[in-house]
């Protein structure tokens, strides 16, 4: 009878415990991923609970002392877990403004349940931790950057879901222009009048282009750029020092917001070859040189996609620059060459000329001579003479940069934090150009939807001192546009 008392106890105490921990609620795990691609990521999460493993906080440790963005992310991360700690205890939970509470969360050994892969990684650690607090009864969701973690997570029957604070979906991805076809005729007035209304009829944002292009003809076409309240700017090719002019509807748009002193912050998308950084440089040469309206302009590039610092690289500063920058270097040849070759042209038509006025002894003037057109320096007598700085991105933070033109390459490298911080640099009479492919992205933990690139056009689209533009078409070599297809 006693025995029977005591078996019936047991079980309701099992069933007691069972119940209880069914009403566990849910529970978000942060991998580490998440905190170097946003130190504030506690913060993203209302009304729940948040997990910190520990394992997360020794891998932070170990990435605190790199003077790379990942380092700088890991110390913002645990300067905010710091400040936290004066409003309680990490270990029992600190209630957060938003309503939710965190804590970090060890694995205790009684309670360690058997894990199917290796313990030597990090990562698997972190695992082991949420497949202990599920079995512990939380409604658990293991939030990783980290998509093969994420696979390791389902195998596991844990759920699982990437950071999605910031994301732009591939439908919502703004070009920047958008194609109308209309009749031929449209196109011969000077201000067509499907025009009027379109704006609002298409929704169109402040800086987005129009292309008007012909139903029967694609190569038959006009560019309008939409200034809003109905008013429409027509885009015409524009007359530069140097005999280098557009190539396509997209090219044609991309100069004219260069050009446009107005617009503050300029963002191009596109493959390789459509020409996102020569033209980008091609203004800025104009600009700086010719129309002396910025004071010089400031390169930037990535020099490891979530690597080593620069300062692991040999040689002194310039010389760990030069391989990062061979794209400029390439670019600036090409325009260079240009601007040379039509100033040579031109001289020995000059000689021609005066040769054939002095084989005919004309008098007086004779016809004028061609008005020579300067060329371009290379691009090394230009970073001597201070008018073109070539720097890495990691030596560009806690600067203001006014009256210069800014252009950062390959910038769906970065995160959406990280491009805050380059914008944020942008001072007085500056202006900046974000140039980059969020088709080929080198990151782990980045992708199309949630680049720092794709989120800054999203989130200036439709402000007056903001323009971009998808260019769509390749301009190198036949043999590169057949080798893209074929290959």
């Amino acid at each position: 009878m006693v025995k029977n008392m005591q078996d019936n106890r047991k079980k309701i105490s099992s069933r007691v415990t069972k119940e209880a921990q069914k009403k566990k609620g849910r529970m978000y795990l942060l991998d580490t991923n998440v905190l170097v691609y946003d130190p504030h990521a506690f913060f993203a999460f209302s009304d729940t609970e948040i997990a910190l493993p520990s394992v997360v906080l020794e891998e932070l440790d170990n990435f605190k002392r790199e003077g790379t963005d990942r380092g700088r992310n890991t110390r913002e991360a645990v300067r905010i877990l710091d400040a936290l700690r004066s409003k309680g205890s990490l270990k029992n939970g600190v209630k957060l403004d938003n309503g939710s509470t965190l804590r970090v969360v060890f694995l205790p050994e009684e309670k360690k349940p058997v894990f199917p892969f290796k313990l030597r990684l990090e990562d698997n650690e972190i695992l082991l931790e949420a497949l202990a607090l599920k079995e512990d009864g939380y409604d658990l969701i293991f939030i990783s950057k980290d998509l093969n973690a994420r696979v390791k997570a389902d195998a596991l029957g844990i759920a699982s879901e990437d950071y999605l604070k910031e994301r732009v979906s591939i439908d919502e991805f703004y070009k920047g222009w958008i194609r109308v076809p209309v009749p031929a005729v449209e196109l011969k007035d000077e201000y067509p009048k499907i025009l009027q209304g379109l704006g609002k009829d298409l929704q169109l944002a402040v800086n987005e282009f129009l292309i008007l292009e012909s139903q029967h003809n694609s190569y038959n076409y006009r560019v309008f750029r939409y200034l809003g309240a109905d008013r429409f700017h027509a885009v015409k090719a524009p007359m530069l020092r140097w005999p280098l002019k557009p190539r396509n509807a997209q090219q044609l748009m991309a100069m004219d917001l260069l050009l446009d002193d107005s617009i503050k912050l300029v963002t191009f998308f596109g493959p390789a070859g459509t020409g996102k950084t020569f033209l980008a440089l091609l203004i800025g040469l104009h600009k700086v040189l010719v129309e002396d309206i910025y004071e010089k302009m400031l390169i930037a590039r990535p020099v490891v996609p979530l690597g080593r610092d620069i300062g692991y690289l040999p040689g002194d500063l310039q010389e760990k620059l030069y391989s990062w920058m061979l794209p400029v270097y390439d670019n600036m040849d090409f325009i260079t060459h240009a601007a040379t070759m039509e100033r040579h042209i031109n001289e020995i038509e000059e000689e021609d000329e005066q040769s054939v006025h002095h084989h005919n002894k004309k008098k007086g003037p004779g016809k004028k001579a061609h008005k020579k057109k300067g060329g371009i320096v290379p691009l090394d007598e230009l970073i001597k003479r201070g008018k073109i700085s070539l720097e890495a991105i990691t030596y560009m933070r806690g600067r203001s940069i006014p009256y210069q033109y800014i252009l950062i390459d390959e910038v769906q490298n970065l995160t959406p934090h990280e491009v805050k911080t380059l914008v944020t640099r942008v001072g007085e009479g500056s202006k900046i150009i974000l140039a980059g492919d969020p088709y080929q992205i080198d990151s782990p933990y980045l992708d199309f939807a949630s680049n720092g690139l794709v989120i800054a056009s999203q989130r200036f689209k439709g402000q007056s001192l903001f323009g971009s533009v998808y260019l769509e078409t390749s301009e190198r070599s036949e043999l590169s546009k057949l080798a893209s297809d074929l290959l």
